[in-house]
């Protein structure tokens, strides 16, 4: 018995020591992946040796002989710190991240490939221009160079799931199609806006989603509100028909944050010039709003070039050119316009393989895709398309839907000819904002903003992208397909977009507010987003005659909610509750609707109007999956009485809110103790960065999250979108990845911050390094390095 328990021991003690010897093993594998920041290493491809140089944040300031150079080195860079992240963005696009995730992607996977987002951008590479063609080129060779040096050593998740393939230009295309899909997601609103329709009375779905009413003039941001909106769409309304059991295709749709890679977008960028700015030249400052991920978005860098040429700012990992920045000349920021580029087409069966249209039937376009899935069988997939686009009920319905119809999906981002890669590249070689216009025509998608200034004291504001011309309709319902009285007939011409040149306020601003001013004649779409942080930058800017870079970055931190103050005065009116909720009713009135993270009203407020908001929904019947409003709908019942009524009652809302503001009090106490005044905001509201496929896998997941207390909410200048109410914790779930200001008078003057840091990978120093400067509002200066550099790289050809 004794030789057995001896036996017993040694073999227990043999397999902790391999297992500790394989955990040994891994660890040191995945430290081999770390990067070194000085060295002497080649290039094949370079024309000339090109010097890197990293500051202590590992930003690198790229010198190069020539722009193809630049682009290769900057492909390097971007594979050595953020190889993971560039990969998973192409799997991501071209619906293969079950291979690596398992099952738990495929609805993503499948969505993505009845998209079909790859031949679409292999049918652009081949139309690209010659200069385009070249960048893309240099930039894969950079790519692929340090894959080919370190192999299954590429990064640290490359350890476990294998060297990553070659890098190919269509994969830098990639990246413009998911953001072009993802930052004019109205098809989503389509589908559920139909789907209430069998719920809800028309009125109460206007509700849902009001029409706007602001002032659309980017110039004026201190215009008052209640100017008439935009025209409507031309021709005779189309007749959306009566469709049911949307439920089942709604469900098969990828969601944010679960498997989707960004949520509804917003953005601020405002520019000053003339007697507006300090420095005598003009300032511009932008801070898109994307879904957060560790590591973010963006990735630092500045790049010169001979004869003086420079570029500094934000660039994509998987993409040359700088994507938001400035030039020696020219700065340049993005905006979301939410412009509606995408409609739901329902087609009627004509047989078992095709449609009906105006011209008779049409067979159905046809391809066969394999998904193939870790740890699990491969998934068959038939992609069926009309003239109209993807069939994307076939997600749900693969032989149609019970009424013989299917639905088709018509996106301006998926039509051929897409030039978006040649804009940007033209916008970087842009010397003023006349260069600029000719580089943002070219730029055909996502619809964006271009906010510019130019050092000879010019602004501008052009629209990218292009939007169709209906034939019918608002594009607000999905529409018939086969009579064609919807169908787009084109697209606005460039020069018919609503562009603003060198306003005589000499400023202009966006913050995803209406483009369009009342009375002109480009339809863009029905629904928008609450102008709130429109109008206090408007007001910020109107309080300081004079700006600087400082002021900029003062401004993209600020808290203050005009929502907020606009929705206060209805809780107030509502009787005041016992108890507990009656003192933090007291808080309420004592609040001037800052979201600062030390207060305990943004936190009170926020679970109140979030209670109040499922308590209407569900006194309505609202399915409790379909009640994703936003603040434009509470606008509306809480500042019109007679809209209150209809979903409060006869006595209006002030029951309902007194009753919402009790029991979220009642809820919070448990988390955050029994004394609201003691409650604080930013706690409750954690901005919390996950790294996209580790966050899966215990353990793993809370050793690679970044997270930090944060202030503001989805409508303050300082963007921090919620999460809904999870154990008394509402997440900061996306906001400005980056932030960026650059000051013209100033040939260095770009300072820029990233909410995590520049490294993908988890053991660096740089992995997390501008989370505490980027929560604290303070920015980097992207110049030349002052002092002896952290980090030095040598490329040779």
């Amino acid at each position: 018995m004794s030789l057995i328990l001896r036996w017993s021991g040694r073999v227990a003690a043999g397999l902790v020591l391999l297992v500790l010897a394989a955990v040994i093993l891994l660890f040191g594998a995945v430290w081999w992946t770390l990067p070194s920041r000085d060295g002497r290493l080649a290039l094949p491809g370079l024309s000339a040796a090109v010097e890197v140089a990293f500051d202590d944040h590992g930003i690198p300031r790229i010198f190069a002989a020539t722009e193809a150079d630049a682009w290769m080195t900057l492909g390097w860079l971007h594979a050595r710190d953020r190889m993971f992240q560039m990969e998973a963005m192409r799997r991501g696009a071209s619906g293969r991240l079950a291979e690596i995730a398992g099952a738990s992607a495929l609805r993503l996977d499948r969505t993505m490939r009845v998209l079909g987002l790859v031949p679409r951008a292999e049918a652009d590479l081949a139309a690209l221009t010659p200069e385009a063609r070249q960048a893309l080129d240099a930039y894969a060779v950079g790519v692929n160079a340090w894959i080919a040096q370190r192999g299954r050593f590429a990064g640290p998740e490359f350890v476990l799931i294998g060297a990553p393939e070659p890098w190919r230009p269509v994969d830098s295309l990639l990246w413009g199609k998911v953001m072009g899909l993802w930052l004019s997601g109205n098809w989503r609103t389509e589908l559920e806006r139909a789907r209430l329709a069998g719920i809800l009375a028309p009125d109460r779905i206007e509700d849902l989603w009001p029409p706007d009413t602001s002032a659309g003039r980017p110039d004026e941001p201190l215009r008052p509100s209640g100017a008439a909106a935009g025209p409507a769409a031309s021709g005779e309304p189309a007749t959306a028909p009566r469709l049911v059991g949307l439920d089942r295709l709604i469900a098969q749709l990828p969601v944010f944050p679960l498997d989707a890679p960004l949520p509804a977008l917003a953005s601020n960028a405002w520019t000053v010039t003339g007697p507006r700015a300090a420095g005598g030249a003009p300032l511009l400052a932008s801070d898109p709003h994307l879904g957060y991920s560790a590591p973010i978005l963006w990735y630092l860098a500045r790049i010169e070039l001979p004869e003086g040429r420079v570029l500094a700012g934000a660039t994509a990992p998987g993409v040359p050119g700088i994507v938001i920045g400035r030039n020696e000349r020219l700065a340049w920021g993005f905006t979301t316009t939410h412009s509606d580029t995408q409609d739901v087409f329902v087609e009627r069966l004509a047989g078992p393989d095709a449609y009906e249209t105006p011209d008779g039937p049409m067979p159905f376009v046809r391809r066969e895709e394999v998904i193939r899935v870790r740890g699990g069988d491969p998934v068959r997939l038939t992609v069926r398309e009309t003239r109209h686009g993807p069939v994307i009920s076939d997600l749900e319905a693969p032989q149609g839907r019970s009424d013989g119809t299917v639905l088709a999906l018509a996106m301006a981002n998926l039509a051929p000819g897409d030039t978006a890669a040649v804009g940007l590249l033209a916008l970087n070689h842009a010397r003023d904002i006349a260069a600029a216009r000719d580089a943002a025509r070219l730029i055909t998608s996502p619809s964006q903003n271009l906010m510019v200034a130019d050092a000879g004291g010019s602004i501008a504001m052009f629209l990218t992208g292009r939007v169709p011309v209906r034939r019918s309709g608002d594009g607000s319902l999905p529409v018939p397909g086969w009579d064609g009285r919807a169908d787009w007939q084109g697209f606005i011409p460039f020069n018919s977009l609503p562009h603003v040149e060198n306003p005589p306020s000499h400023l202009l601003v966006n913050a995803n507010n209406r483009v369009v001013p009342p009375g002109h004649a480009a339809f863009l779409g029905r629904d928008w987003f609450g102008d709130w942080r429109f109008r206090r930058i408007g007001e910020m800017l109107a309080a300081q005659p004079r700006l600087d870079a400082g002021a900029f970055a003062g401004m993209q931190v600020d808290t203050v909610s005009l929502f907020a103050r606009e929705v206060l005065p209805a809780i107030l009116a509502a009787p005041r509750p016992a108890g507990a909720g009656g003192a933090a009713f007291d808080l309420l009135a004592a609040w001037d609707g800052d979201m600062e993270g030390q207060r305990p009203q943004p936190l009170i407020f926020h679970a109140t109007i979030g209670r109040f908001t499922r308590d209407i929904l569900q006194r309505a019947g609202v399915p409790d999956d379909a009640q994703r409003v936003g603040p434009e709908f509470l606008r509306r019942i809480l500042t019109q009485p007679e809209r209150g009524r209809a979903w409060c009652g006869t006595e209006g809302c002030g029951p309902l809110l007194s009753a919402a503001l009790g029991r979220a009090v009642t809820e919070l106490a448990p988390f955050h103790g029994p004394d609201p005044s003691a409650w604080r905001w930013a706690p409750a509201h954690e901005a919390r960065f996950e790294h996209p496929l580790l966050r899966f896998v215990p353990g793993l997941g809370g050793l690679t999250r970044i997270a930090t207390p944060s202030a503001g909410d989805g409508e303050t200048v300082n963007r921090a979108g919620l999460r809904g109410e999870m154990e008394g914790q509402f997440g900061n779930i996306h906001g400005p990845g980056f932030r960026g200001v650059f000051d013209l008078s100033d040939p260095a003057g770009a300072w820029v911050v990233i909410a995590t840091g520049q490294s993908g990978h988890p053991m660096s120093r740089n992995w997390s390094d501008q989370l505490q400067p980027w929560r604290d509002g303070a920015l980097l200066r992207l110049g030349p390095i002052e002092g002896e550099p952290a980090g030095r790289i040598r490329l040779l050809p």
